[in-house]
């Protein structure tokens, strides 16, 4: 009797660019429910920061974790999670850790918004999330972000979705071709 090493399924990775497009979308509904109960002071406003993660949990990781492994932006983007190892949508555990460390660079980013036009190096609050994401880049088998190889998780091309980005392209050609 031999045992025969079966090969791991190979998934359609995504590419940078619907990745990040996904998590901008899923950032700015968050953000923008969030600011609106901002103040004008310079600083951390404690309520806008409790909405922003209860926010960034029911977007990011209920709905996920009960819709396939696809959030609002990876829907519109198709894309979805999955584990690494077994290729399914990830336990609640594992959506909890990846979207901690992604939610904490994103409220990082949120901040540093609601506090640029008074303070200027609020911009630096950007590198965190900017390292965590840039990570990717230096993978380019997986395409794993740092919260993605923590979590082992991985984003994946999906066939469920609203293809936002192929729309806005066909969109825009039919409106140079009328130009023309």
């Amino acid at each position: 009797m031999t045992i025969e090493r079966i090969p791991p399924k190979q998934y359609p990775r995504s590419d940078f660019g619907r990745r990040g497009m996904a998590l901008g979308l899923d950032f700015l509904g968050v953000w923008l429910v969030s600011s609106t109960l901002g103040s004008s002071q310079l600083g951390i406003n404690f309520v806008q920061i409790l909405v922003f993660v209860v926010g960034w949990s029911i977007l990011r990781v209920l709905l996920p974790y009960n819709n396939r492994g696809q959030s609002l932006g990876r829907w519109a983007f198709d894309l979805k999670v999955l584990e690494v190892e077994q290729g399914r949508v990830p336990d609640l555990q594992a959506l909890l850790k990846r979207e901690g460390i992604v939610g904490l660079g994103a409220l990082l980013v949120s901040i540093a918004l609601s506090n640029i036009v008074h303070d200027p190096t609020a911009i630096l609050l950007v590198i965190p999330l900017a390292v965590d994401c840039g990570a990717a880049f230096y993978d380019p088998q997986m395409r794993q972000t740092l919260h993605d190889r923590y979590a082992r998780t991985m984003i994946v091309s999906s066939r469920r979705g609203f293809s936002l980005d192929i729309k806005v392209k066909r969109l825009v050609e039919k409106m140079r071709r009328n130009v023309r």
